[in-house]
């Protein structure tokens, strides 16, 4: 019987294994060499037993075939979550790991066995390894790329959902309800979609004064937030193939109305249900789908006024992760993002009223500023920034800084410098966007400065007081506005969403897992003041805070705290 080298095939495995679950642990923001650590491991044990196993030919180029064919087998036999995900797409990555690992196994454990006996348990080996895989179903991806795995058979929370709400009971507003005109927080972060709450302070002892659970309810699946007005809050969510937009009732969670459309999204990133956050404006409700269906609501009773098809009208279709852009209302226009082009409809009818050139692949929402006492649009996209004119759409100036797609909202800074976030590595950059003087005056844009100490992802930021508070992958992080030198780095959190509470220089903080958290907003250091558990599971949704009312939601779950004054 031959001697196998084996060390060698032990020591790579372990190194696969160090880097795959290692790096993520220690420096989530390096994920992606995870997986190239978890590929060239795979490839390394191949390449190994090829050539320096010292084993005989015919399991020496039999057993990388073995191992192809059990691969490519095992595919067509995935849940539809996984095959049609991006999962499906990263098999291999995710196979590369454990198959290396049960092969160099199967290497060791048998090699004083007969060669038959050998080769049949290699082949049930491999088989067992990667059909364990079919035996799953994926619920999404979390912030770091890995993925909320499940048994293929148990029911989703969504299943749960619509089988305990088949008889649900609506309980309308009293038809004597008056609502001031004003809304709450009319949408996306509030006001100004800047994550800035203003005339609200709060305990941040929560020993002594912890967040009061006014209510909890189950939700259907959607990474969008709340609006509010008055004594009603509205949220998107799907509920089987209905896409659903839901108001219920601040004080109790009970629901007031549903408005479905016939409509399912999907992707691997989020899982199911719609992204965007609505719109409330005067007594209208303005939502925009997964799918790209606009629809203008009568925010008390649902009823449908109106609806386009904005993915049809446009031409444009997602690259993956649906329409997500909240609606934005200016004067008489209700302005969305059909991925990178910008396009207004009158808010009264419906019309078109015009639409802006694409600017290539985008998941933010149009973001209204107004600088040199212009008003103007703003839209975040995969080749830059683009200002328009509310009014008509005119191209006011662009800037360009290309990445694979934009999803973060800019914010204004004190100066009238606008802060622009990127995807992956390139960070976070300050842009001044000037009129030249005269009738005539054109504009232009200059970079004041690029940092990687502050990298937003998917998770928006606020600027406070010369600082810019916000997630660096999954690690809270401070920049100073002036130069973007790196203040602090400290705090994990997941990928999860924050508000500022600016008359109290204080973050609050929705962790990915569902915990509430109060940071100081100050550039000397990282201080947790509180931590409380809020909700439970992945959790991107943005809280809402309207006066000591907080809300929160994922994808199963929502809830109402009361935060106590200070």
């Amino acid at each position: 019987m031959r001697e196998l080298r084996l060390r060698p095939g032990i020591v790579i495995v372990m190194l696969s294994w160090s880097t795959w679950i290692g790096i993520p642990l220690l420096a989530p923001e390096a994920a992606p060499v995870a997986i190239v650590g978890a590929l060239l491991g795979g490839l390394g044990v191949m390449v190994w037993w090829a050539f320096f196993s010292g084993a005989v030919p015919l399991e020496r180029w039999g057993a990388p075939l073995l191992l192809l064919a059990v691969s490519l087998a095992t595919v067509p036999l995935l849940d539809v979550s996984i095959s049609s995900s991006m999962m499906g797409l990263m098999f291999p990555v995710y196979t590369a790991p454990v198959l290396s690992l049960v092969f160099v196994a199967w290497a060791v454990a048998t090699r004083r066995l007969a060669d038959g006996l050998r080769r049949v348990s290699l082949v049930a080996a491999l088989v067992l390894a990667s059909g364990f895989w079919t035996l799953l179903r994926t619920d999404g991806m979390t912030g770091d790329s890995g993925h909320d795995l499940a048994w293929r058979w148990t029911e989703t929370a969504e299943a749960r959902l619509l089988a305990t709400t088949i008889d649900e009971r609506l309980s309308p507003l009293p038809t004597a309800t008056k609502v001031a005109d004003d809304a709450d927080w009319p949408g996306f972060r509030g006001r100004n979609r800047d994550g800035i709450v203003h005339g609200t302070r709060i305990a941040t002892d929560w020993d002594t004064s912890p967040p009061v659970e006014l209510w909890r309810r189950s939700v259907g699946p959607g990474v969008g937030s709340f609006s509010v007005r008055g004594p009603q809050i509205f949220t998107q969510e799907q509920r089987g193939e209905q896409e659903t937009v839901s108001s219920y009732l601040l004080a109790t969670g009970e629901p007031v109305w549903r408005h479905a459309d016939p409509v399912r999204f999907w992707d691997s990133h989020a899982g199911a249900g719609p992204r965007a956050t609505p719109t409330v404006a005067g007594d209208r409700l303005y939502t925009l789908g997964g799918t790209g269906l606009l629809t203008a609501l009568d925010a008390q009773t649902g009823r449908r006024l109106w609806v386009r098809d904005v993915a049809t009208e446009h031409d444009v279709a997602s690259s993956g992760w649906g329409f997500a852009g909240s609606p934005l209302v200016v004067d008489q226009v209700v302005i969305v993002a059909a991925i990178g082009t910008l396009a207004a409809y009158d808010t009264e009818t419906g019309a078109p009223r015009w639409a802006a050139p694409d600017g290539g692949d985008s998941y933010s929402s149009p973001h209204f500023v107004t600088l040199d006492d212009v008003p103007q649009v703003l839209l975040l996209t995969a080749d830059g920034v683009t200002s328009v004119a509310p009014a008509d759409g005119e191209v006011l100036w662009t800037h360009g800084w290309a990445v694979s797609s934009r999803v973060v909202q800019p914010a204004l800074t004190a100066s009238g410098d606008i802060l622009v976030g990127a995807a992956g590595f390139s960070g976070l950059r300050s842009v001044s966007a000037t009129r030249a003087t005269g009738k005539q005056g054109g504009w232009t844009t200059e970079v004041r400065w690029t940092t990687t100490g502050l990298k937003p992802y998917f998770n928006d930021f606020v600027a406070h007081e010369g600082h810019a508070y916000g997630f660096d992958g999954s690690i809270l992080a401070s920049v100073d506005l002036k130069t973007g030198e790196r203040a602090w780095k400290r705090g994990r959190y997941g990928h999860g969403q924050l508000l500022l509470l600016a008359d109290q220089d204080l973050l609050l903080v929705l962790s990915e897992q569902g915990d509430l958290a109060l940071v100081d907003a100050t550039p000397t250091g990282f201080t947790e003041r509180a931590r409380a558990p809020a909700i439970a599971g992945k959790t991107w949704n943005h809280p809402v805070l309207v006066g000591d009312i907080l809300l929160v939601r994922n994808t199963e779950e929502m809830a109402a705290f009361r935060l106590s004054g200070r």
